[in-house]
C-alpha cells in the first residue's frame, strides 16, 4: 500500500487525515468533493480511499457507483461518515466500500485502523 485518496468535503478534517497519516510513507492526495475525486481516481491508482458520504458534486456511494469492478477489486475503499444507522452502514458496504468508519473518529484509532490494513495486505502477499 503506497497510495491513498483523502475525500471529503471538510477542509480541517482532510487537513486532520492527511496529518494522521503522514506518519506513514504514502503519497497522500486530497480531493474536497465527489467529482474532484472522481477526476484524481482517472490520473492516479489508489491502494487506499478513505471517503466521506456526504458531500457537493456526488456523494461518496455516488462516487463508489461511478467505479469500474476492476478499479473497486484493487482498492480499498472506507467510507467515513457522520451517519451512523445500521441502514446507512449496509448500503455503503453494498455499494462496494469495504470498511465503515463513523465520525467523529479518533487519529490513534484511524491509524490503528490503517496499520491493520497495511499488515493484512502484507500478509496476504506471503
Amino acid at each position: 500500500m503506497n497510495r491513498i485518496l483523502v475525500v471529503d468535503d471538510e477542509e480541517i478534517l482532510r487537513m486532520l487525515i492527511c496529518d494522521t497519516l503522514e506518519s506513514f510513507d504514502f503519497t497522500i492526495d486530497e480531493a474536497e468533493n465527489g467529482l474532484e475525486a472522481l477526476e484524481r481516481m482517472k490520473e492516479n491508482n489508489y491502494d487506499l480511499i478513505i471517503l466521506d458520504y456526504m458531500m457537493p458534486h456526488f456523494t461518496g456511494l455516488e462516487v463508489i457507483e461511478k467505479l469500474s469492478d476492476e478499479y473497486k477489486a484493487n482498492t480499498t475503499i472506507v467510507m467515513l461518515t457522520a451517519k451512523s444507522q445500521e441502514a446507512d452502514r449496509q448500503l455503503a458496504l453494498d455499494k462496494g466500500a469495504q470498511y465503515f468508519i463513523s465520525k467523529p473518529f479518533s487519529p490513534i484509532k484511524l491509524i490503528s485502523f490503517v496499520e491493520e490494513l497495511i499488515n493484512a495486505e502484507t500478509d496476504s502477499d506471503i
